[in-house]
């Protein structure tokens, strides 16, 4: 999101601590394609901003490679430029669905499609966009964002309205930019999309890439594990409140308020865990660290039961059925349902074995965690996956090891 409204603003903008995981560097190409300056300047990225209208004509398609986010949001810009776009991706991006944002897109007037299916690739033929009143069928970030991008070409006023909150990165972006947008309850509104000038921004901690670390120290009571410098935004942080909930120690501290998101250290200190229940009101603020919540089910005493997820079915494989195998493998104890998981706790039963992460990198990372409790070795197949959103992972969890 940074990079996308770095590349519209007027003048300069630098971002420091920018993630050079996969997804992020193929949004940055993109953004490049498009015809926006970036370089790199002591670790820190500077753009040259473009404005909303200074964007070119890319040359050759746009490969987002396996993000999602980077194809849905920036389908949303590009549905208000004047010239032609395809946008394209790895083979499991391929097989995600984009009718959810299509079809507000046409609505906003962009001429968008797709294959048959409804995956991308996706053809954009972008022109002026008229504002509209949008009720998304399901929380989704990505969606409501589009829409919101997609405004900044309207005459007009768009709001969204979810039926339940889901993550708010591209409103906090907004507001600290300045742009006119607010909230009442469920529906976020953008008035007429003016310009901005570029700012410098610092990129938090990831809250979900955080979340393996703590869970790590949460399956060894006694263990402790101290984050730094994690975006603490109350639609990040629900994996740590199930964690409190499970009887983890959490804590924070050194918190603070910066470019429109709040800054903050955790501490998690691992103890025995209980059952959890999670409703589906819960699911979008913590959509991501599903699996691994179902992993320290696994290892809880009781019978956990997680509702409301649908979704999972629909990201880079069923992870729904993925948990639900993988971990069976090692010993989990897993009934899936048709969008819950219902879990019981054997403390200590994960035991070794060869598991797959069906080129999911949040699964990999998971049930690299799930190995470090299981008794006997682990051999987790395709494990390369995990550099689209973590590249540092191994080298920053065998520190924690050591330790």
């Amino acid at each position: 999101r940074a990079a996308i409204f770095s590349s519209l603003a007027e003048g300069e903008s630098r971002i420091s601590n920018y993630l050079f995981a996969e997804d992020c560097v193929n949004t940055l190409r993109v953004l490049k394609s498009l015809g926006v300056k970036i370089e790199e300047e002591d670790g820190s990225l500077i753009f040259e901003g473009l404005g909303l209208k200074g964007l070119q004509k890319p040359a050759k398609d746009l490969y987002f490679g396996n993000s999602a986010t980077g194809m849905r949001l920036m389908a949303g810009i590009l549905a208000g430029q004047e010239f032609e776009s395809i946008l394209t991706g790895d083979e499991s991006l391929s097989l995600r669905p984009m009718r959810r944002i299509t079809r507000p897109l046409g609505m906003m007037g962009a001429q968008i499609s797709t294959r048959e299916e409804g995956t991308p690739p996706i053809k954009i033929k972008g022109g002026k966009l008229r504002a509209i009143s949008y009720e998304t069928p399901v929380a989704s970030a990505q969606v409501k964002s589009t829409i919101l991008l997609a405004g900044l070409y309207a005459e007009e006023e768009t709001s969204v309205t979810e039926p339940a909150l889901s993550r708010d990165h591209t409103e906090a972006m907004m507001k600290f930019l300045g742009l006119p947008i607010k909230r009442e309850g469920l529906k976020v509104t953008l008035e007429k999309g003016s310009s901005w000038q570029g700012k410098d921004i610092e990129i938090p901690g990831d809250a979900s890439s955080a979340a393996f670390f703590a869970a790590a120290a949460m399956l060894f009571k006694g263990s402790e594990v101290l984050i730094r410098g994690v975006n603490l935004n109350p639609q990040r942080t629900g994996f740590f409140s199930v964690a409190e909930r499970m009887g983890a120690g959490v804590s924070y501290s050194n918190v603070t308020s910066k470019y429109g998101e709040l800054f903050g250290d955790i501490r998690v200190k691992g103890r025995e865990l209980g059952k959890v229940s999670l409703s589906p009101e819960e699911i979008p603020s913590l959509i991501d660290e599903i699996p691994l919540i179902a992993l320290l089910a696994t290892q809880a005493g009781g019978i956990s039961e997680i509702k409301g997820l649908s979704e999972l079915r629909k990201k880079e494989t069923d992870r729904l059925s993925a948990i639900t195998n993988e971990l069976g493998k090692m010993g989990g104890d897993i009934k899936e349902g048709a969008d819950y998981l219902r879990i019981y706790g054997y403390p200590g039963s994960l035991k070794g074995g060869s598991v797959k992460s069906y080129g999911d990198h949040r699964m990999a990372m998971m049930l690299f965690i799930a190995g470090l409790a299981a008794s006997g070795e682990t051999n987790i197949r395709d494990t390369n996956c995990i550099k689209a959103s973590f590249p540092d992972f191994f080298e920053l969890m065998e520190k924690i090891i050591e330790r």
